[in-house]
């Protein structure tokens, strides 16, 4: 292993000349100079203990709410035990990309188990060994679909924003264009969506539950779409599923969404999991890995990588997809998140959220100022009005150790899993009607 050789001035004022700068420090203007430092002056090492101890103190600074009532593309959900009891085994934590087959059998069992769940969830014919998060699984989506007669996407207002400047950032580097369809009360305007498709464009992304909660008529959306020969992709709440129909039911030619409420904790952002399954007719547009079954010389069960690109690896200026890291381990979370449930289990979990979130809506509209913006249906988010100012009311909450909705426009959006018993939401209906002086 050679050692760290610091670049000579010389080699240093070739690379800035090459990049057009006059200083290093140019390289670093978009760090807001108030986060720079000029140097770093570090105290003496401490023992174990006093780094315990130390540690120990920042962390008690945390809040930490037992009564949480926000969703918006992350959620809180019951995780059986024996999910962290599997996957914190070390053979699975420190599993490398599974390049040769013949010593990664187990890392490549556990990816084609992932891959059968999730097509099984979807309803779709081919899953990937999944990619970085479910924005990423939206964008990748979309260069799917690209052709050489067909290019661009629409993009449905009503998903998540997230979502969406992930995908903008995506085509600005491909010149794919993207235009934005609005919303009309809380779900996406069908007649702009007809407006809009033409015979060249090539993909259409909704989401469903969309991010105000609602759900949307994806069914309509692909029969309109797939009458202009369009594609379309659905993101979707893989918890939803449990409960409401496939992507492959609504007629969508690829599923895609954050895997996060699959097992995986809030982890105060990640590492999260996005899935992407599609029909059998992308298969080979999928990026990322695909693990297949096969049999050996003595016709025993086994498993291989299949069509994955190598130029991926390579040649990766000429790559349709970049894809490589492996997220082996988020996917068998939620693949052991997903048999240790079952479908009977999934399906408790979806109807306990619904359920929790239709009778705190019912609380709220019932209160004065709190009134559902939406009149349609929805799974476990929806959106009230706010009779004051929404982060006001939401610091007020936190001091009562409840994390409130997410303010929105005025307003909040709500989300209820199967943690929030009535009892919470009874609690807190109590603490609004207070703080508001309802």
């Amino acid at each position: 292993m050679g050692s760290y050789v610091p670049a000579t001035s010389a080699e240093q004022q070739a690379m800035l000349s090459a990049l057009g700068l006059e200083s290093v420090e140019q390289l670093f203007d978009c760090v807001p100079p108030e986060v720079r430092i000029s140097e770093l002056n570090l105290p003496a090492g401490l023992s174990e203990m006093e780094v315990s101890r130390a540690v120990g103190k920042m962390a008690a600074a945390n809040r930490r709410f037992d009564s949480c009532f926000r969703g918006a593309g992350a959620y809180r959900h019951y995780i059986p035990s024996i999910v962290k009891t599997v996957t914190s085994k070390e053979e699975f934590v420190t599993a490398y990309t599974p390049y040769q087959a013949e010593i990664s059998q187990g890392v490549l069992q556990s990816i084609f188990e992932y891959q059968t769940q999730m097509c099984e969830l979807t309803g779709m014919d081919v899953s990937n060994a999944s990619v970085y998060d479910g924005a990423t699984a939206a964008a990748e989506a979309v260069f799917m679909c690209e052709e050489r007669r067909r290019s661009g996407v629409l993009v449905a207002e009503t998903a998540d924003p997230q979502v969406r400047e992930v995908i903008s950032t995506y085509c600005a580097s491909r010149g794919v264009s993207v235009t934005t369809l609005p919303q009309r009360g809380g779900a996406l305007d069908l007649d702009k969506l007809a407006e809009a498709l033409t015979e060249q464009t090539a993909s259409v992304y909704l989401q469903s539950p969309n991010y105000y909660g609602v759900l949307e008529d994806a069914a309509a959306v692909a029969e309109m779409a797939h009458a202009k020969g369009v594609k379309v992709i659905m993101g979707v709440n893989p918890i939803s599923l449990g409960l409401l129909k496939t992507p492959a039911e609504y007629g969508a030619d690829i599923a895609v969404g954050e895997g996060q409420p699959l097992g995986l904790p809030l982890g105060f952002g990640g590492p999260y999991l996005g899935f992407m399954t599609c029909r059998q007719a992308l298969m080979r547009r999928l990026p990322g890995r695909i693990v297949g079954q096969t049999t050996d010389s003595a016709g025993k069960r086994c498993f291989v990588l299949t069509l994955q690109a190598r130029e991926q690896h390579i040649r990766r200026e000429k790559a349709s997809s970049n894809i490589c890291s492996n997220e082996a381990l988020c996917a068998m979370t939620a693949s052991v998140y997903l048999a240790a449930m079952g479908p009977q289990g999934l399906r408790r979990a979806a109807e306990g959220s619904a359920a929790h979130a239709h009778y705190l809506a019912e609380k709220l509209n019932a209160l004065p100022g709190f009134a559902l913006r939406y009149r349609k249906p929805f799974f476990h988010e929806f959106v009230t009005e706010c009779p004051t100012e929404p982060t006001v009311l939401c610091a007020a909450l936190a001091e009562r150790g409840i994390l409130g909705g997410l303010p929105l426009d005025g307003g909040l959006l709500w989300c209820c899993t199967e943690l929030n018993d009535r009892g919470q939401i009874d609690e807190l209906v109590e603490v609004l009607k207070e703080v508001c002086a309802l």
